[in-house]
């Protein structure tokens, strides 16, 4: 794990752990970037939306491997 200093408004620092109940600044912190890395992965998803084309069904997906017997 990685050590950083870094200065943030205490306003903002509070209101954070409220938000995501983190009994920490650094459980607080490391939600928050989990989130926004998250959020912008589903984004990214989302764009792709209408862009490619699936040639089987979710059941085939799920059920569909042979090789699993």
């Amino acid at each position: 794990m990685s050590r950083a200093t870094i200065t943030l408004p205490n306003d903002l620092l509070d209101e954070l752990m409220k938000t995501v109940r983190a009994k920490s600044k650094t459980e607080a912190v490391v939600k928050a970037i989990k989130d926004e890395i998250r959020m912008r992965k589903i984004e990214k998803i989302r764009k792709m939306v209408g862009k490619m084309e699936f040639i089987t069904t979710a059941e085939g997906l799920r059920h569909g491997d042979k090789r699993l017997g």
